[in-house]
């Protein structure tokens, strides 16, 4: 009897330590800090997802058309930009699992025709080396108007450093990654997405290419001058940039990436390059761990919107920020907002 008080001491014990957080607790927060964004006057509309512990809640602010009053809503369409990144990073993951690359692979062996100049003094341009932005490989393609000039823009390149050595962002090396996917599994890059990603996760309002009526959805965004920009074209692949999505799939997208049972999940959250003392790569995801907190975090940023997709798998949460506003400083305020909404949720 003495054992089983003690066993029912600890359980309940332990039920204390567990952080709870009320619905009404999480609304809260999560106004308060839309409203502090939507104090700066660049921004117009924000739209906030928190995903924890399987319950969802999302909210809306701002007017999507500046002087209209139009309210984002749950089927509003936002460009995620770079964090299309991820999703090919998923990709990758899948095909790493199903022994379709290798990520000691060069990338050579997957490219028709010779391309003596990617490597530097004998070392070639791996896989792993694409997925971690160590490739050397230029930010923007040389050549980006279709598929065509983008290999004969590869040709141009010249890797000045080791791969694997230097950390530098690209958005050419993605684009490379989301070619070879297609060519070992034979399918277009975009149904690679929608099969291994979007599909399984009923996130249907999640895509490439729209239709009208997903156009007449999707957001036009502005710039710090309050001058509307353009939508993004995609000429290439869709490695880095083309994906839409609203805020209920991204909800989805968080459940994916805290499903720790997943096996893809947790190859595309391996730790693959070193950048810090608290800072990794992993499969297009930048993966943070201090103390008692760790997120796998990716940042999107295109011509009239941005936005910050976070998972913390301790904490069993997930945070999305959209916002149809783009300046130079927009990333570095909406993380801020990210941080401080994470704070506002943690209960002792």
């Amino acid at each position: 009897m003495k054992y089983l008080t003690s066993i029912l001491f600890i359980a309940l014990l332990g039920c204390k330590n567990v952080p709870q957080i009320s619905k009404q607790n999480v609304e809260t927060a999560i106004t308060k800090n839309a409203l502090k964004l939507l104090e700066d006057k660049r921004f117009h509309s924000v739209s906030i997802a928190v995903l924890k512990d399987g319950e969802s809640t999302m909210k809306h602010f701002g007017e999507l058309t500046i002087g209209k009053g139009n309210k984002p809503n749950d089927s509003t369409l936002y460009e995620l930009a770079s964090v299309t990144k991820t999703f090919t990073g998923y990709v990758a993951a899948k095909a790493v699992l199903d022994k379709k690359i290798n990520m000691e692979d060069d990338i050579r062996i997957y490219l028709n025709g010779s391309y003596p100049n990617l490597e530097f003094k004998g070392e070639p341009i791996r896989i792993k080396h694409l997925i971690t932005h160590t490739s050397g490989f230029p930010n923007f393609p040389i050549k980006s108007e279709n598929k065509e000039a983008f290999f004969e823009g590869l040709k141009l390149i010249k890797i000045e450093t080791k791969p694997g050595e230097i950390y530098y962002y690209s958005n050419t090396a993605p684009e490379v990654t989301a070619y070879i996917l297609e060519k070992v599994y034979q399918k277009p890059f975009e149904e690679l997405v929608t099969e291994f990603v979007l599909k399984p996760n009923k996130m249907n309002q999640t895509k490439f290419t729209l239709t009208e009526n997903d156009r007449a959805r999707l957001v036009k965004g502005y710039n710090d001058k309050n001058e509307l920009m353009p939508n993004f074209n995609r000429t290439l692949w869709g490695g880095i940039s083309g994906l839409h999505s609203t805020t209920p799939d991204l909800v989805k997208y968080m459940k994916l990436q805290l499903d720790q049972s997943n096996l893809i999940v947790k190859e595309s959250h391996k730790k693959l390059y070193k950048e810090g003392t608290d800072f990794w790569e992993g499969y297009h995801w930048y993966i943070i761990e201090d103390n008692n907190r760790l997120m796998y975090r990716h940042h999107g940023g295109i011509y009239g919107m941005q936005n910050w997709f976070v998972i913390y798998p301790k904490k069993n949460m997930g945070i999305s920020i959209l916002t149809n506003a783009s300046f130079n400083e927009t990333g570095e305020i909406l993380e801020k907002v990210v941080d401080n909404l994470y704070t506002d949720l943690q209960v002792n």
